[in-house]
């Protein structure tokens, strides 16, 4: 049965380590062969690792992971945790009889948000990494959570956010959300969620997108001018898909951001979306095909990011942006 999260594709495992003194945390999405995978990155202020290898004319085709995590360009440290956990599972890009684990990453902005990021020389985000590779199971947390622990939006707590979907042909599509937008995730300061159209069995709150509101809800909104906002996902589907063909997937579901918040993929804003196919279905995708797997990213995208902020969980530090929940309840 379904779970609405991207472990739902075949070969997935998430695995999230959090430290509530730091107030940050890291993601790692596992895959139990390498998929297929490449990346879309249009916001304007990205922080990432090891991502122009992906690009589809780049020879490595496949990745053993991603890793997600806070604490800005500091945080790119956590994919070098998640390459040492899989090298002991002798996982990696064999070459000359050494195997090296291709571990892509991006790091979302949240060195502001209360906690305490003192750590001295090292930061800890390696060890992050390491211990969030090792967690990594079909079952994880949203919310408050793993990289998306410290992460806001405009005026409300972001987090981690997944969703799941099935094509007509029955490929299954799903995407994972660290959730750090400069703007805003809900029509002006009301409960409704920008994503609602797309929402699925009440899973953000089932409140439906509202009555028609003064325009004023739709004026641009931004939690500041400096770049220290980021949305970064990772979108996967079980189909088979050439590298060129994970290209279009990535860049389809940026689409996503535009629907869950606005503005998206702003100069301020770090956006990337990393996209993988697995190739565990038993048949081939055509075009067609692709077209409805990047069209239901896109929406697994949105969803996850409403599903993010739905399920964070306010910082206990002073001045904390409050958590959807504590402003708008559970349900309408």
């Amino acid at each position: 049965m379904a779970a609405n999260l991207i472990t739902d594709v075949e070969g997935i495992r998430v695995g999230s380590v959090h430290d509530a003194r730091l107030a940050s945390g890291v993601t790692a999405v596992l895959f139990d062969a390498p998929a297929t995978a490449s990346i879309a990155i249009n916001g304007g202020s990205p922080a990432v690792r090891d991502t122009a290898l992906l690009e589809p004319e780049m020879t490595v085709e496949e990745v053993d992971g991603f890793v997600l995590s806070g604490g800005s360009a500091f945080g790119l440290d956590a994919a070098g945790g998640a390459m040492a956990y899989l090298a002991e599972m002798g996982r990696g890009f064999l070459a000359r009889g050494v195997r090296v684990p291709i571990v892509p990453g991006a790091s979302l902005f949240d060195l502001v948000n209360g906690g305490d990021k003192a750590w001295g020389r090292k930061s800890p985000y390696w060890d992050f990494g390491f211990r969030a590779a090792a967690a990594a199971d079909v079952d994880f947390v949203l919310g408050t959570s793993g990289a998306g622990y410290g992460a806001n939006a405009f005026g409300l707590k972001g987090g981690l956010g997944s969703a799941s979907s099935t094509t007509e042909r029955g490929f299954r599509v799903g995407a994972l959300v660290a959730a750090n937008p400069g703007g805003r995730v809900t029509r002006g300061d009301s409960s409704h969620f920008l994503a609602a159209r797309h929402e699925r069995n009440g899973e953000f709150g089932g409140r439906g997108h509202g009555p028609e509101l003064p325009r004023e809800a739709l004026a641009f909104r931004l939690r500041g001018e400096e770049p220290v906002n980021t949305t970064i996902a990772v979108v996967a589907t079980d189909a088979k898909l050439a590298k060129p063909k994970v290209k279009r997937l990535a860049v389809m579901a940026q689409g996503g951001f535009a629907i869950a918040f606005r503005p998206a993929l702003s100069p301020v804003d770090g956006d990337v979306v990393f996209a993988a196919a697995t190739g565990r279905a038993d048949w081939e995708a055509d075009i067609r095909d692709l077209a409805e797997i990047g069209m239901l990213a896109a929406e697994c995208v949105a969803r996850a990011v409403a599903r993010a902020v739905y399920e964070a969980t306010a910082l206990p530090f002073p001045g904390a942006l409050p958590a959807w929940r504590d402003l708008f309840g559970a349900r309408g």
